[in-house]
């Protein structure tokens, strides 16, 4: 299967199901990486995994990789280069979301890095999240955001390909290379 035949419901369904992995072992973890291969392809490479993997259940199978550095994550992601066999690439991240107009005022200050993740870390409306960002080769993008619950919020999931535009596409720039 190539990516371009790679149904367009699958992708969301891998990202979901990279959250549900990565929140499996609860919060607080570093950020993942994940090669998307195509499953049928992987069961011919590694025919010991026939009774773990289904191509019919799932046409691509998440594999997780070293750790990335925890910061400077554009030059990390920057020196990945993927073999053929790697179709797509899935990030998760643990990250701060602030209320609109909080961001509003981040943007209008003009704070550097440093600056502006003490502002969203002391911020009283912030939540803690987990991001997962997914991509194909033929440009395809899903992201789930879990919104960490409190006894005041419940747990949320949002899902929409344009949720973190911009690692989205640095995600597509290490499967060009």
């Amino acid at each position: 299967m190539s990516a371009s035949e790679t149904p367009p419901v699958v992708l969301p369904a891998v990202a979901r199901e990279v959250e549900e992995f990565v929140s499996t072992a609860g919060w607080n973890q570093p950020m993942q990486l994940f090669a998307l291969v195509p499953t049928a392809e992987l069961l011919v490479r590694q025919p010991e995994l026939a009774g773990q993997l289904d191509p019919d259940a799932s046409p691509l199978t998440p594999i997780a990789q070293d750790s990335l550095p925890d910061s400077e994550l554009d030059r990390a992601l920057a020196g990945i280069v993927w073999p053929d066999l790697v179709h797509g690439c899935a990030l998760a991240q643990e990250i701060v979301v602030l209320p609109p107009d909080a961001e509003a005022q981040l943007t209008a200050e003009e704070l550097d890095d440093e600056e502006a993740r003490r502002f969203a870390a002391e911020h009283p409306q912030r939540r803690e999240a987990r991001l997962v960002a997914a991509v194909l080769r033929d440009g395809s993008a899903a992201c789930v955001l879990r919104l960490r619950g409190s006894v005041e919020v419940p747990e949320e999931v949002v899902e929409h390909p344009e949720l973190a535009p911009n690692l989205t596409h640095a995600l597509l720039e290490t499967l060009r290379a």
